[in-house]
Order: C-alpha cells, then structure tokens, then sequence
C-alpha cells in the first residue's frame, strides 16, 4: 500500500547497508522513535500497524512483516520491531524508567500511531466521506476507507493505503511539504509578522497563481528537483496579494489531489482542519471556497496528540472504543461555508492551476 519513495525506512536501511556495511553488520535492530522508546523504557519493542506500515516492508493483508519486502532488502523479521495495533497495551513501565520519567510505578504503555491517522482520530474522522485537513508546516489530507483502496490510480499517483489507528479502517495521504512553511518564510524573507500579513490580504480571489513546491513536492508527483514559482506579478501588485495568493496556491496544490482521489473513487464531503493554520479564518475561509465544501475548525488544533491521548484511554479502557473517546473528546469550533461566487471563480482557476506544474517542470528541473 506504499507506492515507492525515498521517506521509507526500508529503503533508508538499504541505503545504510550500501554505504556503511560496517554499521549494518553491527546492527541487531532497526526501530522507530516509538518502538525504540518502549525498548528505552524496559519493553520488547512494539510498533503499531499504521507506523509500521509507513516503512514500506508491512503487509496491509496479513499485518505482519512483508516476507517478500523483507527479504529484497535481506532483513529478517527479528531485526525489526513486533507490529501490534494502535491502542494495545504493551506493558507498563519499569521501576527503573519510571523513576528516570517522573511516572508512577505501573503506568501502561500503549501503541499509538503514526501522527497524520493520529490527528484523524484526533479530528473524529473515523469514518468514510470525511477526511482530516492537517495545515501546518505541512498540508496533509487523510481520508479514512472501510476497507483497502490500492487501485491503479491511487498508486499511479502515489497516494498510499494503510492501517488507521481505528481498528479495521484505512487511510490515505495527500500532502504538499509546503504548507505554513511557505508562509513563515514569506514573512522572514521579506518583513512583517503574520496578524499584519493576514490582515493585510484583500478580500477577493487574488489574480496571481503560485505553484509551492518551495521544498520539493509531495503527492502526486513526489519531484524532489521542482521549484516554487509566483507568476502574474505586475508593478501594480500589493503585498496582500501575494500573501494571499500563497495560501491560495497550497489550497490549489492540495484541490489537485482532491481530485484525484476522486478520479479512485474516493468521495469527501467536508474536511476537518487541524494545525496551526485553522486558528486563521481568512486561511480558512480561502479553503472552503477552493475546495467549495463544508471546512470545520476543530477546539483543539493539535489533534494528533489528542489522538494519541485517545489511543491511550482505550487502552487503559477509559473508552470503550474509538467513537466513545471521539464523543468524549472532539468538538467543532467554527464551520465554514464556500461562499458561491468564489468557488465558482476558484473552479475556473482550478483548471488554470493544473496547467502550471506541467508548463513549467523543464524550466525548474533546469534550474
């Protein structure tokens, strides 16, 4: 369910087995940050499924270890950690690590998740038709499947499918490594601090396009050599504008993939929007428009760690179940509708946008 990318760990441990044979020699296992720290803290180490499937060598089938993926990359099963599902109790703490944390003696430990499927839960997004709208140094976009979605389109356009941290569901990602980044650097480069660049921004579509590939791309192309552009500038044109035109352009980037996931059959009718970006109205306005559907602003933003803070009170059996802890735990707290005359403008300037990369890549691959 992981269309092949140089972010996966298995191919970063081939990479380490190439160049540093020596290390790879010495190595009794691999691990990640959250099965690593179970072993810090005096457990077998333990990954949940959707990390583990992040790596690239974990069968969505079986959830188990791929036998086939392990063995091009001449691993063995017990080099790595031992997959378990998100919210199971692993163990609990040790004496030793609990005096060393702070923690009281007995404190469970339990698996939690990879932070995108995390922030969905976080964001009450465990069913179909629905998907978490992550904005923040990244923009993500997670729908949630009832069953696996690895059809030819998904992966022809790098769009994963793997375990989400609620039992017998999947997601998928869609994502621009360009997010709020874009704007954080927007205002170091050139001066002002973010009230004054959000205030500042006019309340009409702007008539610049911007295509954020700032820090490479992410789906659909996964193009590590693109390049960031901002066309349509005139000696006329404000400082709003452009500011305007860069959120703009990552709602565009994020819209594409929107589509395409349609184009698999994958139908979202709202988003939930989580991160530092759903506290700006302007921001989020600008996306219902673009994606002309419902945007709702979640009470807490950070909702991959409520996610996670989920995982565990299931666990430690607080809730009975992922939609007891989201009755308990998730709320709205503003809703926003496309406004019509916007979305229509935005839906003609859509299919301007799906022009730009494809004009363009030569030029920056050149570059």
């Amino acid at each position: 369910g992981i269309p092949l990318s140089a972010m996966a760990t298995l191919l970063k441990i081939q990479w380490l087995m190439d160049n540093k044979p020596a290390i790879a020699r010495k190595t009794k296992k691999y691990l990640c940050f959250q099965d690593y720290f179970a072993m810090k803290i005096g457990l077998q180490p333990a990954i949940d499924y959707s990390l583990a499937a992040r790596m690239m060598a974990f069968d969505i089938t079986t959830y188990s270890w791929s036998n086939l993926m392990l063995k091009k990359a001449s691993l063995e099963p017990d080099q790595l950690a031992m997959p378990v599902p998100s919210g199971m109790v692993i163990g609990s703490v040790s004496s030793s690590a609990a005096r060393t944390l702070g923690l009281p003696k007995g404190t469970l430990v339990v698996a939690g998740g990879h932070a995108q499927p995390c922030g969905a839960l976080g964001a009450g997004v465990v069913q179909s038709d629905e998907a978490m709208y992550a904005t923040g140094t990244v923009e993500c976009i997670v729908p949630v499947f009832s069953k696996q979605h690895t059809s030819s389109i998904m992966m022809r356009n790098n769009l994963c499918n793997y375990p989400h941290v609620v039992d017998g569901k999947f997601v998928s990602l869609a994502f621009n490594f360009t997010g709020g980044s874009l704007l954080r650097w927007y205002r170091d480069t050139f001066g002002g601090n973010y009230d004054k660049l959000m205030n500042s921004i006019p309340r009409v579509p702007s008539g610049l396009m911007v295509l954020p590939h700032f820090t490479m791309t992410g789906t659909p192309y996964f193009d590590t050599r693109s390049k960031g552009v901002i066309t349509g500038l005139q000696l006329s044109t404000k400082k709003g504008e452009i500011t305007r035109a860069l959120l703009e352009g990552v709602t565009f980037e994020m819209k594409l993939n929107v589509e395409l996931l349609e184009q698999a059959d994958v139908q979202i009718k709202s988003f939930r929007v989580i991160g530092g970006g759903s506290k700006s109205a302007q921001w989020m306005q600008i996306k219902a428009d673009i994606m002309n559907r419902s945007v709702h602003a979640m009470e807490v933003n950070e909702a991959s760690c409520l996610g996670a803070a989920m995982l565990a009170g299931i666990g430690a059996g607080v809730f009975r179940s992922p939609s007891d802890a989201v009755k308990n735990c998730v709320r709205l707290r503003t809703t926003y509708h496309p406004h019509k005359r916007d979305a229509a403008l935005y839906a003609e300037r859509s299919v301007l946008y799906r022009r730009l990369y494809p004009a363009m890549r030569d030029i920056l691959h050149h570059l």
